[in-house]
């Protein structure tokens, strides 16, 4: 069996993608010319560059790794959650930067946590925790080039990402951020999602999703 690593999340609404998309935009141009960063044969940063086909901004609720045949399986076990934890409006509160293992500062956008959230958080990692694993290997990543940080933070996300731990966030991307949209932004989601995992825990492939 295939083992793939992935992301359950809930995608925002298109005009908190855009939001999310132009303060990535901000940072590529800022820093995507900074020689230190890793580049691909043509030249391109290789960091994240989200947009809304193959780098979807989003809102990680699980991550691990699973067979791939039984992604139908987990589609269904979603299907039931969607429906017993109706949630579709959030606040993005502010920017938080942090420092992840390789000394790289990260900008997202920060989620309040409400108890809807939190509960929706919790009831996936339970229902869905038989089957993940976190052996994850490089081979189960969307991309042909892995980070060690994206490992470490899949390997690590059940003792430092998860329940009490769980930080509801919109990964934007490498470097400080600072443009200053006018928060506290109010949005809504609109699908939950199983994704395939690439480079830098981005979602890169949607495998199932369920409309909210």
């Amino acid at each position: 069996m295939s083992k793939i690593a992935v992301d359950i999340v809930l995608l925002p609404s298109d005009e908190m993608m855009d939001q999310a998309i132009r303060a990535n935009a901000e940072l590529v141009e800022k820093f995507g010319s900074d020689p230190s960063i890793r580049r691909d044969i043509a030249g391109f940063a290789t960091k994240i560059v989200l947009n809304k086909e193959n780098c979807l901004p989003h809102i990680s609720l699980a991550m691990g790794c699973v067979n791939e045949r039984e992604v139908s399986q987990i589609k269904k076990i979603l299907e039931v959650i969607a429906g017993e934890n109706p949630i579709r409006n959030l606040t993005a509160s502010g920017i938080r930067t942090s420092i992840n293992a390789k000394g790289e500062t990260v900008s997202v956008f920060e989620i309040e946590k409400t108890q809807e959230l939190q509960t929706l958080h919790e009831n996936v990692m339970k229902k869905i925790m038989s089957y993940l694993s976190y052996k994850v290997t490089d081979d189960m990543i969307y991309d042909e080039d892995v980070s060690e940080t994206t490992l470490l933070w899949i390997k690590n996300y059940p003792e430092k990402a998860s329940f009490i731990n769980y930080f509801p966030h919109i990964t934007i991307g490498y470097g400080q951020i600072e443009i200053n949209p006018p928060f506290p932004m109010e949005f809504t989601t609109s699908r939950l999602a199983l994704c395939h995992l690439g480079n830098h825990c981005t979602c890169r492939k949607i495998l199932a999703s369920i409309e909210l």
